[in-house]
Formats: structure tokens, C-alpha cells, sequence
């Protein structure tokens, strides 16, 4: 007799989670929508890992992003719509698919070229499906973190010549954008505003989307580069101020700014 494989085990474990006869009774209420946002969450989970280079940690975040597609596949089961062993291989038939120069005779100049197909395949899938939507920016999938569905659409626009030239123009764009922010705060009463601050700070946060596009900068790694250095930062004003004796919220601005100053040398290596 062969040992049971892992993924029978999982599959067989939350199958036996979502019985109604001895199940977990958390994880009967579930339903698709009330999963969705851990499975969101589990994937940042898995980029954080890979941030932090830990290998360890990546494993285990890995199987808790796995366990939300067995989830949800379960779920799919119960309801007579298809099961794990479905998912699997619809994903497998779709690689093949759209790599014909890995599994058939197609061959591609350069990865450029290959993505060009790779997006022909995708509207060719979506005509099939039946989908009546001709739009270059068809399939981008409304459910994208913002900062990512803004990249896609700029990237899609792009393949049809509609971009700027290069990273000048958009450094340009971006000086404009912060003005038009500016001049919507010299209007006082930013309450009263806000729809125009929320229309001027998109526009700010769209273009420098843009920016990061044009320096083949991931959004979402610059953003949690960003994060995590404030927060090392951060942190690190709360020890020096704790190490002098005053608690940071009972210090001005200016101190705690000053803090920041100390912080921010003692991370280069430099005397405070």
C-alpha cells in the first residue's frame, strides 16, 4: 500500500473541517466571500517572507496560502461546481496553452514577443468564453489592489503606443499633479473638499505608479520597502527616546524629529 501524498491529506483534513457531522464549527459558517479576504491576506503573508529572505517562513506561509485554495476548491465541491483535482487541471491545460513555445512548435524572438502572444492568447480565451468586451484593457480583473490594477491598465494602454516616451515626461507629469494637490489644500477647508483631494491625490498616486512602471519598479515591493523602513525607523526613535528618558508622545515635533535624524545616521553607520 503507498504512503498517503501530502495533498491527499490536506484535502481529506479540510474535508473533514467543513463536516457537517463532527466538522469545526468556524469553518462550516465560511462561504466564499467571507475566505476571500485570508486568502488576500495570506498572499502578502507569502511576499513578506520572500522579503525578509526567509526561506522558513516562506514554507509555512506557502501551506497557508495553499490551504485557502484547497478551501475554497472544498467549498466549490460541496456545491456539485468542481473540485480541487479540477483546479489543477485547468491550470495545467492553460500553461500549455499559452506557452506554445514550450509545449508546441511556436518560437519567440525575445520575452517581449512572448508576452505580445501571451496577451493574444488571453483575448482569444476570452472571446471563446463569450466575452463581448474588445477593449485592450479587457480582463483586468476589478478585485486587483489599486496600485497593482493602476500598473496593468497603464502597461495595457502602452502595448497600443499610448505612453509616455520615457521617465522625463512622467517626473514632469508627477511635479504637475503634486501643484494641482496643493492648490486644492490652499482652498481651506479640506472636509468640504474632499472629493476634489481624493480626485487630485488618485491622479498624484497614478502617475507615480507610472514612474515605477518606466523604472521596472514593482509597486507593491517599493511600497513595502518603503513600510518597513519606516517602521525601523520608527522604532528605533521609540528606543533612543525611551534610552534618554521621555517616552516619544511626550515630546514635541521638532524633538521627535530629531530622533528621526539620529535614527536615520545610526542605520548608515554614521555618529550621532
Amino acid at each position: 500500500m503507498q504512503p498517503e501524498r501530502p495533498i491527499d491529506r490536506l484535502l481529506r483534513t479540510m474535508a473533514k473541517l467543513r463536516d457537517p457531522d463532527g466538522g469545526c464549527p468556524w469553518d462550516l459558517e465560511q462561504d466564499f466571500s467571507t475566505i476571500a479576504p485570508y486568502t488576500i491576506e495570506e498572499a502578502y503573508e507569502v511576499a513578506d517572507a520572500i522579503d525578509r529572505g526567509d526561506l522558513h517562513a516562506l514554507k509555512d506561509e506557502l501551506g497557508d496560502l495553499l490551504l485557502q485554495v484547497v478551501f475554497h476548491a472544498q467549498m466549490a465541491r460541496e456545491q456539485g461546481a468542481f473540485g480541487f483535482d479540477d483546479v489543477a487541471e485547468a491550470i495545467s491545460e492553460k500553461m500549455v496553452r499559452r506557452h506554445p513555445h514550450v509545449f508546441g512548435e511556436a518560437s519567440f524572438a525575445d520575452a517581449e514577443e512572448q508576452t505580445r502572444n501571451w496577451e493574444q492568447i488571453k483575448r482569444a480565451e476570452r472571446e471563446a468564453a463569450g466575452e463581448a468586451d474588445t477593449s485592450a484593457l479587457a480582463g483586468i480583473s476589478r478585485g486587483l489592489p489599486e496600485w497593482q490594477r493602476a500598473v496593468k491598465l497603464q502597461s495595457r494602454a502602452a502595448r497600443t503606443g499610448f505612453d509616455w516616451p520615457g521617465p522625463e515626461p512622467v517626473i514632469a507629469k508627477l511635479h504637475e499633479e503634486i501643484e494641482e494637490v496643493r492648490a486644492e489644500f490652499a482652498r481651506g477647508d479640506v472636509a468640504a473638499n474632499r472629493e476634489r483631494l481624493e480626485d487630485e491625490i488618485g491622479d498624484l498616486l497614478f502617475v507615480a505608479a507610472n514612474l515605477a512602471r518606466h523604472a521596472k519598479v514593482d509597486v507593491g515591493a517599493a511600497l513595502r520597502r518603503a513600510n518597513l523602513k519606516f517602521e525601523r525607523r520608527f522604532r528605533a526613535m521609540e528606543q533612543l527616546a525611551e534610552a534618554d528618558g521621555t517616552p516619544l508622545p511626550m515630546l514635541d515635533l521638532a524633538a521627535q524629529e530629531a530622533y528621526w535624524e539620529r535614527a536615520k545616521r545610526r542605520e548608515r553607520g554614521q555618529p550621532d
